[in-house]
């Protein structure tokens, strides 16, 4: 039996996936997205999702969390905190349909832009779906080329986002 590395990735049937973080000479040191830290055995059954065969001292604490983050990145629909821009805070949205005979609706503008990030993030995680899935490359691209073009759609909101690399970008006109 070969031992996985630090920084090797796994899916455990019981606590889903995870990140070896350090390796004994009888169980995997294992931080799971939805569990935490777990210890499993060398002998465990899992999949392995990506092997790192190195030796198990040579990874840094800050490799790991660098590698964790990329992976909760990659494999879970947790959002990063996304701050709304200074002078929309505690803001509202005023819809005026053109009829004075109907209401107005007022919505605040924070609810607003949260559900605009969360459109975001799921559109990201389809993205990833779509570029680890077993499609051949032509409809991959042709995916990615859709998805592309929303983002274009969604940079009206980018004068919500206080963080620039955090907006949508749609293509690239060169």
């Amino acid at each position: 039996m070969k031992l996985l590395g630090i920084g090797s990735r796994i899916k455990h049937e019981e606590f889903g996936l995870g990140v070896i973080t350090n390796v004994s000479t009888k169980h995997y040191w294992v931080t799971f997205i939805e569990n935490g830290l777990e210890t499993i055995d060398l002998d465990s059954t899992f999949e392995v999702i990506e092997a790192v065969e190195d030796e198990v001292d040579t990874m840094s604490f800050s490799e790991v969390e660098s590698m964790l983050k990329n992976m909760l990145k990659k494999w879970s629909d947790i959002s990063e905190i996304v701050p709304i821009a200074d002078k929309w805070k505690g803001g509202k949205l005023i819809l005026e349909p053109e009829d004075t005979n109907l209401q107005s609706k007022e919505i605040p503008i924070d609810t607003f832009f949260h559900k605009i990030v969360m459109v975001r993030d799921r559109i990201r995680v389809m993205e990833q779906k779509i570029n680890s899935s077993n499609l051949d490359d032509q409809d991959k691209v042709d995916l990615q080329q859709y998805i592309t073009r929303i983002y274009g759609s969604l940079t009206t909101f980018n004068i919500l986002f206080k963080i620039k690399e955090q907006q949508f970008t749609g293509s690239k006109s060169n």
